[in-house]
């Protein structure tokens, strides 16, 4: 169970077989990868699983040794190895679990006969609003290293590799069953692991035996001890039956302790760094005078009465005023009589003493009465001077031409203010495009006239261009100028106009003009430039996509397409044709074969087996039965 040897050997093997689970996992997913049904896939599975437990079932014993280890290290005491720890060591049946039970919280076992404890327990106490532990080993005998057994090791190891205080307990009335002479060879013998640890020697049992009952040859050796450590070790008498010393005890070892460790850590690196950052601030002496610290006489002299809430010559303080006139809610502490001022009727004035975080004391001129006065006398001087002796119509002249300069800059700044709020609404607000913004012919045909040019000649054009595309009567008047705006970009604006005579009045008579009369022969041309014809073969198109006739006159609009009724564009329409043509198309009877079908078409595919291959291996996979 202790040999590490024996300990390592377990974890190597359950390291290897993680391993090669790993190499499994590995191979059947890039197996599962190329599967071909759902079928295949389960049956690559279980061979996986299977693999994995053989790899399992041959760690058993490995796996049952670590299992006795886990619970063995699960039964030992957790134990701080950072935190303040007080070990105690010696012989068997000298009272080292009787101190624990004293100090400390713990329950351990005690017996008058040797190795009752054969463990460690740890027991935890407090001292100094500080958590310590103290643990309890077991006996030690003195013989080699080399014989001792297990139980005699485990405080061996608690002494060699805890930074602790170490208290060595010693029965000078030998009712353990051991001598005062092995006691003192065993401290001997052990004395390296106590090196540079606080150590004490404990005399316990003194209700039975003391150190100065002993004889001269025993006195000498436990008194040998001390004098070999020059000082560093302590004597302690103690008594666990009558509880005589054991604070005492408990008190040194702690502060011996926290004394060292803070001279360790003082010494050590981390000890130069803390004190770099310390620095103690002493002020520059200005002067010669000798400034020594304000300490009250009383004290000094240790005169001083401790505070006595039953004394009733004691100093009152705020909240005994506030009980004896009725308590909290009733009398209200009184936070300013003790306020120092140089008369006593400012302290009760309306002025704050702190205003927004400020002393509104720092803020007041203390000459502020000699200035007020100083004032006042300039004032009176000033009136019998007659400095204030003037007319009241040049005071309202003033006023009035004042008012108005006030008026002038108000205008002023509110005009300013209401041209930066529009600037600021024009630059926030969503904008057209000046090229996709909608215009009429009246707005163009009236700022050509303000420019000074005639615009007679583009409104017979328009006319004319909406006769010739059957907009008569009142839809003449309504689209008049949105065909002008659709045609005005066109190439051919110069052919259709070559055709129609200068002179042409735009009147609406009934009698017929030239123009007319070629439109309704077809012998014009259209504005989009193409001949009408006689025939409705040979004929265009208008814009609703209906032919123009010649026979008829001016085209018709055709009634509206019943096909692409309610659809909003070209790709909703294009997305519909798709949709209908899918519903009418025939079914697929001979589809493909899918992942749940359990029909396995080749026996033996080449492509499941392709892949890559570990690296410096030429194993094959296809020795894998599936």
């Amino acid at each position: 169970m202790y040999d590490k040897n024996h300990y390592k050997l377990a974890l190597g093997q359950i390291n290897t077989a993680r391993h090669l689970i790993e190499q499994v996992a590995k191979d059947y997913v890039r197996l599962i990868k190329f599967g071909d049904s759902l079928f295949r896939c389960k049956q690559l599975k279980r061979a996986a699983l299977g693999r994995m437990a053989t790899i399992m079932r041959r760690n058993k014993d490995p796996l049952a040794y670590l299992e006795q280890v886990r619970q063995h290290i699960s039964r030992l005491p957790a134990i701080d190895p950072n935190t303040r720890t007080l070990v105690i060591c010696g012989y068997p049946n000298v009272g080292k679990s009787s101190f624990l039970n004293k100090v400390t919280r713990a329950d351990v076992d005690v017996q008058p006969y040797a190795f009752t404890t054969k463990s460690l327990f740890v027991g935890h106490m407090d001292y100094k609003y500080l958590r310590w532990q103290v643990i309890d080993t077991p006996g030690i005998l003195d013989h080699p290293l080399e014989e001792m057994n297990t139980i005699e090791m485990q405080a061996i190891t608690a002494l060699a590799h805890l930074r602790s205080a170490v208290l060595y307990f010693m029965d000078l009335s030998e009712q353990c069953g051991y001598s005062i002479e092995a006691q003192v060879q065993l401290f001997n013998s052990i004395k390296p692991l106590f090196t540079n640890k606080p150590t004490f020697l404990v005399i316990n049992k003194i209700d039975a035996a003391r150190l100065e009952d002993l004889d001269e040859s025993r006195s000498s050796l436990v008194h040998s001890i001390v004098d070999e450590s020059n000082g560093k070790i302590q004597i302690a008498e103690i008594s666990t039956f009558t509880d005589h010393g054991i604070m005492e005890l408990k008190q040194k070892a702690c502060d011996t302790l926290l004394s060292s460790r803070v001279e360790t850590k003082a010494r050590g690196s981390k000890g130069d760094s803390i004190l770099i950052r310390l620095h103690v601030a002493t002020p520059i002496k200005r002067d010669d005078v000798e400034r020594a610290p304000f300490i009250p006489e009383s004290i000094r002299n240790g005169t001083r009465k401790k505070f006595d809430p039953e004394d009733p010559n004691r100093r009152m303080t705020e909240r005994d005023i506030q009980e004896q006139h009725g308590g909290a809610g009733v009398h209200n502490i009184d936070m300013k009589k003790n306020y120092i001022l140089a008369d006593d009727e400012w302290k009760y004035d309306k002025i704050p003493e702190i205003y927004e975080g400020k002393n509104v004391a720092d803020f007041i001129d203390p000459d502020i009465l000699t200035s007020l006065e100083n004032l006042e006398r300039e004032e009176e001087k000033l009136e019998a001077d007659g400095f204030y002796d003037e007319s009241d119509e040049e005071i309202d002249d003033e006023q009035e031409e004042l008012k108005q300069v006030a008026q002038a800059i108000k205008q002023r700044k509110d005009k300013a203010k209401s041209m930066a709020q529009t600037k600021k609404a024009l630059q926030t607000r969503p904008q057209i495009p000046r090229k996709l913004q909608h215009r009429k012919l009246s707005q163009m045909t009236d700022n050509m006239r303000a420019a000074g040019i005639d615009p007679s000649n583009l409104e017979m054009r328009a006319e004319l261009l909406a006769k010739a595309k059957g907009l008569t009567g009142k839809r003449k008047n309504r689209d008049l100028e949105s065909t002008l705006d659709s045609n005005m970009d066109e190439e051919d604006d110069h052919d259709a106009s070559a055709d129609v005579d200068d002179n042409m009045s735009v009147d609406d008579a009934e009698e017929p003009t030239p123009a007319r009369k070629k439109v309704r022969a077809g012998a014009a041309k259209d504005a989009d430039g193409f001949t009408r014809g006689k025939s409705s073969t040979t004929a265009t198109t208008n814009r609703a996509g209906g032919s123009i006739s010649s026979r008829a006159g001016a085209a018709r609009i055709p009634a509206r397409n019943r096909q692409s009724e309610g659809l909003r564009s070209k790709d909703q329409e294009k997305k519909a044709r798709e949709l209908h043509s899918m519903a009418i198309r025939d079914r697929n009877r001979e589809a493909r074969a899918g992942e749940s079908d359990r029909r396995i078409q080749e026996s033996k595919p080449k492509w499941l087996y392709a892949g890559k291959r570990g690296l410096g291996t030429t194993r094959s996979l296809s020795l894998i039965h599936i």
